[in-house]
């Protein structure tokens, strides 16, 4: 940590940041002098060896002397005064640490830095998720752990381990993880029912005219409007497009990309479509039709898939293929044929629409609160909390401080089944509201002085009339 300049009294912020993550399988390594073949996976690689056989020996030994008080629910963290470590066992005998260092002040005594570490900042629920997350994203393009084992033995569930998370822990921003963490939900996009219909009916002709296609999911804006994958496969595939590939997409022509395309569109020669996953140019003869594979439903059938993601405009739409078919450059120039000019049309259908919509809703005023929403059925989330400007971090736009209340009131939910509303006056004069009403949720923060219980109340039930009027809040 750099020290900071100067006088007596600055304090800096030093914000959480991963110190170590390993995967280890106790039953690989039984014996004495053997320990070192537990370890599946190690971050930093250049740790020395005798290092990380005794960190993965202290994780065994936390999660044993656990079991002794909980036999079913194993040890998930230990907090300790400079970091805190997570544990996952996502498949039996595999386990997953993450460890986590505590934010840290420094501050200057004497012209030397004192650091205090903050050790009740980080919460456990939130960095939990993002290391079940990690494992699920792994599935996701690697199939299980025990797959690798099957295809190859250690050797090869190491190269498949090494190969993703390499680049995958590059991605965590430990620094603005939250309550969106938790519920790893779906933002999708509103629609009204004839383009809603439209959309439906483009996905049952293409499904029919491409025959190998197996399922479909349709996105616009990053926000979902159609998908026919089982949910848990879907936002976990939902959090790589929008975290990871489109943003490496951005187009350059993002000023122009929404003006509706040109009505008089000659035969179909005019169309924005382009292929996000494979052959970036279709008239090369040697262009490649690589794609990314997928695993899903790997509880029960175990399905291995071709990704395709192809884009217009503001629209994407994923078409998922079987896997022991490779797609050949005449089926991409078919698609690109077929889908191109549909899904132009459609992308300017939907903005039209949209903006109708919008003006009709009325220019949006900067309210009074800002909310989360999220519906545990549907994985619908919403928030005007977060603006996503930039791929790797999602800004919040309220101070860490409200966050945490919103994840610690997230929290005392998870205990309960029942139907509950905390409100909380935060430090700050800010208002935090919690409603928990059958499956969903609701996190509102208010920014209103002098306002008393009834007020804030009054204005909550505002907001739900005017955002949630279709959605049923037991009061």
């Amino acid at each position: 940590a750099a020290a900071a300049a100067g006088g007596a009294g600055q304090e800096k912020q030093l914000a959480p940041t991963l110190l170590s993550f390993f995967i280890y399988n106790p039953k690989l390594g039984p014996k004495e002098g053997e320990e070192e073949k537990k370890i599946l996976f190690y971050h930093p690689n250049e740790v020395e060896k005798n290092e990380k056989i005794r960190n993965v020996g202290l994780c065994e030994a936390i999660v044993q002397f656990t079991r002794t008080f909980s036999p079913t629910k194993p040890a998930k963290s230990l907090h300790t005064q400079k970091n805190r470590q997570f544990f996952h066992e996502p498949e039996e005998n595999f386990w997953m640490v993450m460890v986590v260092r505590n934010p840290i002040i420094e501050k200057h005594k004497d012209g030397k830095p004192v650091y205090e570490y903050q050790e009740e900042e980080l919460l456990d629920k939130v960095y939990s998720s993002v290391l079940q997350q990690c494992y699920s994203m792994y599935k996701l393009f690697n199939g299980t752990f025990l797959k690798a084992m099957e295809d190859g033995g250690v050797k090869v569930l190491k190269e498949r381990l090494e190969k993703f998370f390499h680049r995958y822990l590059q991605t965590l921003h430990l620094q603005s993880c939250d309550l969106l963490d938790v519920f790893c939900g779906i933002s999708f996009f509103p629609l009204d029912k004839m383009t809603y219909l439209k959309i439906q009916s483009f996905i049952n002709r293409m499904e029919e005219s491409l025959n190998i296609v197996k399922y479909t999911a349709f996105l616009y804006n990053d926000q979902l409007i159609w998908s026919g994958l089982e949910q848990d496969d879907m936002r976990i595939l939902y959090k790589y497009l929008t975290t990871s590939l489109f943003p490496r997409h951005m187009e350059p022509e993002l000023a122009g990309r929404d003006s509706p395309v040109r009505a008089e569109m000659p035969g179909n020669l005019h169309h924005y479509g382009r292929f996000l996953t494979g052959p970036l140019n279709l008239n090369d003869p040697e262009a490649k039709c690589r794609f990314p594979k997928i695993f899903v439903n790997t509880d029960d059938t175990y399905e291995e898939l071709h990704l395709i993601v192809y884009k217009a405009m503001s629209a994407a739409v994923c078409f998922m293929i079987d896997a022991s078919i490779p797609p050949t450059l005449e089926f991409c120039r078919k698609l690109d044929s077929i889908v191109g000019p549909q899904l132009t049309v459609l992308a300017s259908d939907i903005c039209e629409q949209y903006n109708i919509n919008k003006r009709i809703s009325g220019a949006e005023k900067e309210p009074q609160f800002k909310f989360i929403y999220f519906n545990h059925m549907n994985l619908a989330e919403k928030s005007t909390i977060h603006m996503r400007k930039t791929p790797s971090v999602s800004l919040a736009s309220v101070h860490p401080d409200l966050m945490k209340i919103l994840g610690d009131i997230n929290s005392d939910f998870s205990r309960v089944d029942e139907d509950e509303e905390i409100i909380v006056k935060a430090m700050s004069d800010y208002w935090v509201v919690g409603k928990k009403s059958d499956q969903r949720e609701l996190y509102v923060i208010l920014n209103q002085k002098n306002a008393n219980l009834i007020e804030v109340n009054e204005e909550v039930k505002k907001l739900c009339a005017t955002q949630f009027n279709n959605i049923f809040f037991l009061d």
